[in-house]
């Protein structure tokens, strides 16, 4: 399908690093902004972009979910080229997206959208641990103990050739019902810095300068494939990690919308739980940043969290009181869902950011809570990541127009189109152009928040939310 070729965007990561993945779209997105730069199009600047974009949502609705299904196939590796993946490469191509000069501080480790607006705010680098290879084949969705056995056939050579990461497998037939059913997702974790991260770290970080562990230690449910491989059914969103693998009544109304022959999935009892494949972090990481401090003399900070979405008040209340200083509006909100961030816009507006995590019932839960707990908006705004499928626990467009009725005065989505969500593949573009057109207020670029100030300002404060601010 050529369309889906346009949409999956210009190769310009590393082979087996795909355009669209949360880590991908997240590095881009805080890189731009130390750029100066805006962040259109997720990062992906093909030029035929601008003009399919404004038609995507007029085609019908099998052949949007069919651009999602194959867009993902498209970047997908052959298995039997795993052994050629230098995940290495990766680290590079991300170290070089960024400005080199001095920074005071640097992030590592888990990927997370409010931790892109907590560099943004800092003007510092992010550098992830969690990388997703996608590879190539088709299995029916439900298609559970399958997938094990592939993966167990397919993943050795990519092991033997990266003796320093894990590879959590995951296998998600809710919300990327669409995607595996050309792909198996391969998320990798590094466990040591690497060569490029280690340079890189030496480049930039100034003299006495601090490193970042940003750590989150939301687990799942995973079952024991082999050495420094397991297998996760599921994720992150409108599903309990025990649905997956134990069925309830949700997932049978979900199997049953969906055509499926049975109303459970046929999966292995898991062994255990283990950090979660797409958010979670892995500790072997810490330690090998904890040999590079004391060898260079860094100070280090470790910045943990239970649940990916408990970063969100926290980095939303420093941006309001960053504003609140500089004598700026604190009355606006703007909730980012998923891949859709843009620090730059979102500055630029004087909007305050909040990230969810993704577009499920828990998500608009978190977010309501915030409102509820802190002093009042008088504007609300939201955009929403649309996944193609209509999947258990999503939560509706009447449930996010609820949770934005907490603004006293302006409320609305911010390149939305309400109709089709959520399979509204336009969104992935209007994101970011409607931005402008929607907030009408312009402020300037402020200077960054000095680390030595937000190092205070978190030590004092870190109590009140749910996360760990430490020196260690």
């Amino acid at each position: 399908m050529r369309i889906s070729r346009i949409l999956a965007g210009e190769r310009s990561t590393p082979r087996a690093l795909p355009n669209f993945d949360s880590t991908t779209v997240f590095v881009r997105a805080a890189v731009r902004y130390l750029r100066g730069e805006d962040f259109p199009a997720l990062g992906m600047f093909h030029p035929k972009l601008t003009g399919v974009a404004p038609v995507l949502n007029h085609l019908p609705r099998n052949v949007r979910t069919s651009i999602y299904t194959w867009g993902g196939a498209n970047e997908g590796v052959p298995p039997d080229s795993l052994g050629d993946v230098d995940v290495e490469r990766f680290r590079e191509w991300v170290v070089d997206q960024y400005p080199e000069r001095g920074y005071p501080a640097v992030m590592i480790g888990s990927s997370n959208g409010a931790a892109v607006h907590l560099a943004a705010l800092l003007g510092i680098p992010w550098l992830p641990q969690t990388f997703l290879v996608p590879v190539r084949r088709s299995m029916g969705p439900d298609e559970i103990r399958e997938d094990i056995r592939w993966g167990d056939e397919h993943v050795e050579p990519f092991l033997e050739a990266n003796p320093d990461i894990s590879v959590h497998q995951m296998h998600d037939p809710n919300q990327d019902r669409l995607m595996v059913r050309k792909l198996g997702y391969f998320r990798t974790k590094v466990r040591t810095l690497g060569e490029a991260y280690e340079e890189f770290l030496e480049t930039v970080l100034e003299p006495g300068g601090t490193i970042v562990t940003l750590e989150c230690e939301y687990d799942w449910p995973a079952i024991d494939v082999g050495e420094r491989h397991s297998f996760q059914l599921g994720g992150l969103g409108g599903l309990e990690p025990e649905e997956y693998y134990e069925g309830s009544d949700r997932i049978a109304s979900f199997l049953a919308e969906q055509g499926a022959v049975n109303r459970r999935w046929n999966v292995p009892e898991p062994d255990g739980r283990i950090p979660e494949a797409e958010w979670g972090f892995d500790h072997h990481l810490r330690e090998d940043v904890e040999r590079v401090v004391d060898e260079r003399d860094y100070d280090l900070r470790r910045l943990s969290f239970d649940d990916p979405r408990d970063l969100s008040p926290f980095v939303a209340d420093r941006y309001r009181e960053r504003y609140r200083e500089r004598n700026r509006s604190t009355e606006r909100l703007f909730a980012q869902s998923f891949a859709l961030v843009e620090p730059w816009w979102t500055i630029r507006t004087g909007s305050i950011p909040y990230w969810t995590a993704f577009n499920t019932q828990p998500d608009a839960q978190f977010l309501e809570e915030y409102l509820e707990d802190a002093d009042p908006y008088d504007e609300v705004r939201a955009n929403l990541f649309s996944h193609g499928v209509e999947s258990a626990g999503l939560a509706s467009v009447d449930r996010w127009q609820e949770v934005l009725e907490h603004a006293t005065d302006r409320r609305g989505f911010v390149g939305v189109d309400t109709d089709a969500f959520p399979y509204d593949l336009e969104s992935q573009f209007r994101y970011h152009s409607d931005i402008p057109e929607t907030i009408d207020a312009r402020h300037s670029h402020p200077p960054s928040l000095s680390f030595e100030r937000f190092d205070e300002i978190a030590d004092d404060v870190a109590s009140e939310y749910s996360i760990e601010w430490e020196e260690e």
